[in-house]
């Protein structure tokens, strides 16, 4: 995406909510586990909570997910008044919670961020084959959006996303924060967290991020989405 792309859905989402001391709660609350993680690092730049986990999953778990996202794959939905076309061009895949094979690793991501695993949003499989992407987004709800009456319902605000990635990618692929100034290669087993959040509770635009197109290879990830109340 271009710069003057990046920068026009940025302030046009840079008032997104109001503060919140529940969602500010979580967010120091994570933040805290985190940060006592023997493994986990904190990526340091200003205004955003993130940190990354090397080696989160073993080769045999990534193998075993790719094959469950290769087998349920289907196009990628967006949540939003106005799609734009082009905007999300992957493939996507829910992972049944209660399944064997998924349990542990969702239960997992929930106890390295110290959150309920009631919190967490089904677990997402997606696939980026050569030339798909997604475009710079927040992962965070917007209040002025048809769907928030629904989504406050149904365990209100996303605080954290933990992404992890499952197999090295030859070329591209990055998770780009353009307004940050960061981003994070695919390798496999990599987790990636942040807070969508700011300080106060406060949808945190900075966290505007990109699926950037992959070049050569596949891409495989997981991403699940933490909410401020109980999502089950």
């Amino acid at each position: 995406m271009s710069s003057g792309r990046v920068a026009r859905v940025f302030n046009r989402f840079k008032k997104s909510g109001p503060a919140s001391p529940l969602r500010a709660g979580i967010g120091a609350s994570v933040a805290a586990t985190l940060a006592a993680h023997p493994r986990a690092t904190p990526i340091r730049v200003e205004g955003v909570q993130a940190y990354r986990v090397e080696n989160f999953l073993d080769a045999a778990t990534c193998a075993r997910l790719i094959a469950r996202i290769d087998a349920g794959r289907r196009p990628s939905t967006l949540l939003s008044d106005h799609p734009e076309e082009n905007f999300r061009t992957s493939e996507s895949c829910d992972l049944e919670r209660w399944a064997d094979d998924i349990r542990p690793v969702d239960e997992g991501i929930a106890a390295l961020l110290g959150q309920p695993p009631e919190q967490g949003e089904t677990i997402q499989g997606q696939r980026y084959a050569p030339g798909q992407h997604f475009r710079a987004h927040h992962d965070y709800f917007f209040e002025t959006q048809s769907y928030w009456q629904k989504v406050r319902e149904q365990g209100g605000q996303r605080t954290w996303t933990a992404m992890v990635y499952l197999n090295d990618v030859e070329d591209g692929g990055a998770t780009w924060f353009p307004q940050a100034g960061f981003r994070v290669a695919p390798k496999r087993g990599l987790l990636l967290a942040w807070n969508n959040m700011t300080l106060d509770g406060s949808p945190n635009a900075l966290t505007l991020h990109e699926g950037m197109p992959v070049v050569r290879g596949v891409k495989y990830i997981i991403t699940k989405w933490f909410r401020e109340r109980s999502w089950l």
